[in-house]
């Protein structure tokens, strides 16, 4: 292909035969949208960066729009690598040497830096180690809550204060946010605002916070960037956060030449402060833009197509689109009854053993996997693990499980007494705790002795006392398992985590790594072991048999899936009882539950098994059952509401052409409550949200008094 600098520009036939790959209609379209605000809803497995890098090349070449007057946005630096090494495999190192691909940060950070040029100052350091940040707020935790806090914890205010600066939240909004947690969110976040400042440091969220309030409050910075870049394109545009949308608006407000590719269905980063609504109201925000289609999926047969285009249906904030099979059926999926959800670990066990064919065992949640991985170590079976969380390793309720059991074997450690008498059945106070533990160490005796001799106790709170110290004496010598339910049961521990509102998932975990421990102190061993191999477990290429959460596998796919943990009250974590009266915030967090069940689906390729236990499963059943049925019916024009056959014939084709336009996802005008979103559509109503509410509407109503514009 001739160069891209000079000379008449290339037609696009002789453009397409010359690059290295073949399009259908929908991708050739989206590749010669180049002009005005385009949304490209990308369905999974439909080809999205390779239409994204020929699109790039079809700009320079055929539009002769020069490499440096593009800016391609993306989410991670893994993915800006492989963009940029794809668009060099089509076009050449020395047209990919001037296009530039970049992250939001690295983006904010080149206006941060600009500006400092400009104003002769040096901007703020950017903190990159987490542990510089983890040290910060533990001293920050410690002077607002009086107390320590944990690994988890830590990680917990960190990802709080992402989404406060992520999402714009206002001082008001800020403060609500103590309601949702243990602990002063707005008074931890002021301070470490004020520290960082104090500091002269930011970490890569203000990144974004400073590029905005830049481009904002300095004309010519604005004026350079966009006339530097004229031409935006913006993937995985679901993942992006309120503050990046922002950003963006702002670089693209010139010529609004803007290219957002993206899928709200596939937005899973609800606790990254992912803003999918930027999809669903970008024809309000970018007026004329234009939004298209790519709805063949390549990836997965047919059968998983199919019925994951069914079971997503079911979602209403999303734009109204189906996703078509490209490949022929394949194998069916299959639901893997077990007899409970122990039994998913020594079955993939099994499958892992001599396993030969690119095989991903997917699942919600980090720590799911714990179990699983103790049975691959201790049997000896290769694997590979893409997301390496430890923060089980360092919750409360796992620290109070080995604090016991470590106590339970030096029963004069009035350190760990400190930390477990008030979440056992002592019933001693704080002033009685602290007495004694001085009278144990003054008397070199285990401190339940001391309280029980000399504690000066009333009766029940004594006979509390010697309950406990017989269990502590006890527990040394069962099995980890039995060990675990003592505490749990018997000890008072699980009535503590009942009164303080702590949930006891981790607690089944326990079990399960406990139950192949002859000894309590061999758990707590264990727990270190594990948390050892995880950290320092490499990442061998040639094992075949991969554990992942959803959020790190997706963009991939794999030949055989496996997902697992697939049961109500787990996966998903709360099934609504009734769909229909499910306020905003419900409807928005079990929709984002649906959307990760959908995106585990669409991973695989050839083979989808499903591991499922318990008596019901809503999402098996409406991806199983009712979306295997429904792929095998060709979708075909909406059957006449009931309510409208009995009606005369004349008024038919204006309804239906009315009742064909009211979808889920649609922007529409209403005569008294102004703009809105469709949100849920049945025959005879429609649910429409109104900012943060939601209104329900007859149909017939909305149609005989023509309420609505679209």
């Amino acid at each position: 292909m001739q160069q891209a600098d000079g000379g008449v520009p290339v037609r696009y036939e002789e453009f397409y035969e010359k690059i290295p790959v073949k399009l259908n209609k929908q991708q050739q379209e989206a590749v010669r949208a180049v002009e005005g605000p385009v949304l490209l809803l990308a369905v999974p497995g439909s080809g999205k960066t390779t239409v994204l890098v020929t699109r790039l090349g079809y700009m320079v070449y055929c539009v002769r729009i020069a490499p440096e007057n593009i800016l391609t946005l993306t989410y991670t630096v893994a993915a800006v690598n492989d963009m940029d090494a794809r668009f060099r495999s089509y076009f050449g190192d020395e047209l990919g040497g001037r296009l530039e691909f970049r992250t939001m940060n690295g983006i904010c950070a080149r206006i941060i830096q600009y500006y400092g040029r400009r104003i002769g100052r040096e901007a703020f350091s950017l903190i990159t180690e987490d542990k510089i940040i983890a040290g910060i707020l533990s001293d920050i935790y410690k002077r607002v809550e009086g107390g320590y806090a944990s690994e988890s914890e830590l990680k917990g205010i960190r990802a709080m204060i992402a989404y406060i600066k992520n999402m714009m939240l206002t001082d008001v909004q800020i403060k609500e946010l103590d309601k949702e947690t243990d602990y002063s969110i707005s008074e931890i976040y002021k301070e470490y605002c004020g520290e960082l400042r104090r500091l002269g440091r930011m970490d890569y969220d203000d990144q974004m916070v400073y590029a905005y309030a830049i481009l904002r409050k300095s004309p010519e910075v604005l004026q350079h960037f966009q006339n530097q870049y004229p031409y935006i394109c913006v993937d995985e545009a679901q993942d992006t956060s309120k503050i990046q949308h922002a950003v963006i608006g702002l670089l693209a407000g010139r010529t609004n030449n803007l290219f957002m590719v993206g899928d709200e269905d596939q937005s899973i980063y609800g606790f990254r402060a992912a803003y999918p609504e930027a999809l669903l109201s970008f024809e309000k925000n970018y007026p004329g833009a234009r939004v298209l289609l790519m709805e063949d999926n390549f990836r997965s047969n047919a059968k998983i197509t199919k019925a994951a285009d069914f079971f997503i249906q079911k979602n209403t904030l999303r734009h109204e689109k189906h996703m078509k099979a490209a490949r022929e059926a394949g194998d069916d999926i299959r639901e893997i009854a077990l007899k409970g959800r122990g039994a998913q670990y020594e079955y993939l066990v099994k499958a892992a053993k001599n396993c030969r064919r690119q095989t991903a065992v997917l699942y919600r949640d980090n720590e799911s996997v714990l179990p699983l991985v103790d049975l691959l170590e201790r049997q000896g079976i290769p694997y590979r693990i893409r997301s390496k969380d430890l923060a089980f390793f360092t919750h409360r309720v796992v620290l109070d499980i080995q604090n016991i059991i470590l106590f339970s074997m030096n029963p004069k450690d009035t350190d760990l007494f400190l930390k477990i008498y008030y979440k056992l059945s002592t019933y001693i106070d704080k002033e009685s705790a602290i007495r004694i533990c001085e009278i144990s160490e003054k008397n070199h005796m285990e401190v339940l002795e001391a309280a029980v001799r000399y504690g000066r106790l009333q009766d029940r709170t004594e006979q509390s006392c010697r309950a406990v110290w017989a269990h502590l004496k006890r527990l040394g010598s069962e099995r980890g398992e039995e060990a675990l339910d003592r505490i749990v049961r018997s000890m008072g521990y699980g009535e503590y985590l009942k009164r303080a509102g702590i949930g006891d998932s981790k607690l089944f975990l326990l079990r399960a790594i406990a139950r192949n421990e002859d000894l309590p102190g061999r758990l707590v061993d264990r727990l270190g072991e594990l948390q050892a191999i995880i950290r320092e477990k490499t990442d061998d290429r040639d094992v075949k048999f991969i554990l992942s959460t959803i959020h790190a596998s997706k963009g991939l796919e794999y030949d055989r899936v496996y997902l697992m943990d697939i049961a109500d009250g787990i996966f998903p974590e709360a099934v609504p009882k009734n769909h229909k009266s499910m306020d905003p915030m419900e409807r928005e967090s079990y929709e984002e539950e649906r959307r990760l069940f959908y995106v585990g689906v669409t991973r695989a390729r050839n083979l989808l098994c499903i591991l499922k236990w318990g008596s019901r499963s809503v999402f098996c059943e409406e991806l199983i059952y009712h979306g295997e049925k429904a792929a095998e019916k060709p979708l075909g024009p909406q059957s006449v509401p009931v309510f409208f056959q009995e009606k005369e014939p004349f008024h038919r084709e204006e309804f239906m052409k009315f009742y064909s336009s009211v979808r889920a996802g649609q922007a529409v005008t209403h005569q008294k409550f102004g703009e809105g979103v469709i949100v849920e559509v049945n025959e005879s109503t429609a649910v429409i949200r109104f900012g943060s509410q939601c209104r329900k509407f007859g149909m017939k109503v909305l149609f005989e008094n023509k309420l609505l514009s679209f």
